[in-house]
């Protein structure tokens, strides 16, 4: 793979205003939307901005716990609810849309109103249609410009863009050109306002040299629920009697860190920033979902990876085929998974 180009927002600022209050608010779906504006939020305070946070749930704790000098507000919660199984995984979506309409409207006059009284000045929106201003600079990130969803990704994807179209720019986290990271999720679309290709979006930082190896296996669970869960417990059963040294992060925000030792396994709850990044960079081999803000993580790292895409998520079963395609990870279906899946990871050149 070519050299990867990182996201840099010195380069896309001349619609910001100088010394702004620029509000960012991700999307909680999982925690991905919010650890890859952890850089954005960074390069704001760096470059001079006023950051503040506005999300829901997961993505807000998250996000109050690495900035906890930064003010942040609580939005309107969408409450997707996910089907078990991936039979019914768009039919349980789709059958949510009312809801979603009604959340994305109460979304947008809450954001209105606190454009007026904390006075800001652009917005800078992860995935959440409401968060945007007609009276401001507001700026959409997403690397889904066409949204995989089965048999209703036309309609799924016509939604979304009539969606993007209420805000001045797009910008998608990747490069233009190939290879790159997000295939035609985001590229050979065109919309109705400005698409910027800013590079990939990371939480991480690049590492100057290697570390020492720790584990042969870091499992790092994320997502929805009840998937998370039904993952988590699957793969512990998986290492319960392994000889290997592996370490899990749960993915699950709690008030403290927990760890705990379990023969040779090594299990957090969650781990946030550089203790993070550390124990990725101590272990051999990652195993993890494919969702796009994780795989931007592994890239910036240079990790060998294995991949478990979300039951039903045709978005995250698209980005491990692209992946694979490439010949940088491999990947297999949840129900799939056993110990003998991973010997075939050294077929694959990892994210170098």
């Amino acid at each position: 793979m070519k050299k990867i180009d990182y996201f840099n927002l010195s380069r896309h600022l001349h619609n910001l205003p100088k010394n702004g209050r620029i509000l960012v608010a991700p999307l909680n779906w999982g925690i991905g939307h919010a650890t890859r504006c952890i850089s954005i939020i960074k390069q704001l305070q760096e470059n001079g901005f006023k950051p503040i946070i506005a999300s829901d749930g997961e993505a807000l704790k998250l996000l109050q716990k690495v900035f906890p000098d930064v003010i942040s507000y609580e939005l309107p919660s969408y409450e997707v609810k996910y089907a078990k199984t991936s039979r019914f995984f768009t039919l349980k979506l789709l059958s949510q849309i009312p809801k979603f309409i009604s959340t994305y409207k109460n979304e947008n006059s809450v954001i209105n109103k606190l454009v007026i009284s904390k006075k800001i000045d652009a917005i800078i929106s992860d995935n959440r249609f409401g968060v945007f201003n007609k009276e401001i600079p507001s700026i959409y990130i997403t690397h889904q410009l066409r949204v995989k969803l089965g048999w209703s990704t036309f309609l799924s994807s016509k939604l979304h863009q009539k969606m993007i179209s209420n805000f001045d720019e797009c910008w998608v986290p990747d490069i233009q050109e190939k290879p790159n990271l997000s295939g035609n999720l985001a590229h050979n679309i065109k919309l109705k306002i400005p698409v910027k290709y800013i590079g990939v979006l990371s939480q991480f930082q690049e590492q100057e040299q290697k570390q020492n190896i720790k584990y042969d296996i870091l499992v790092l669970l994320s997502g929805p629920e009840p998937q998370r869960s039904i993952l988590e417990k699957k793969l512990l059963n998986e290492f319960k009697n392994t000889t290997k040294k592996v370490c899990f992060v749960r993915g699950v925000i709690e008030n403290e860190i927990d760890k705990r030792q379990e023969n040779s396994l090594t299990i957090y709850n969650y781990l946030l920033g550089d203790d993070l990044q550390k124990v990725i960079n101590e272990s051999d081999l990652i195993i993890a979902r494919s969702g796009y803000s994780t795989i931007m993580d592994l890239a910036k790292l240079g990790k060998k990876a294995f991949f478990i895409p979300t039951l039903g998520q045709s978005e995250q079963e698209y980005l491990a085929q692209h992946l694979e395609n490439q010949k940088i990870a491999p990947y297999c279906i949840q129900n799939n998974f056993t110990l003998a899946s991973l010997e075939v990871c050294e077929k694959y050149t990892g994210f170098q």
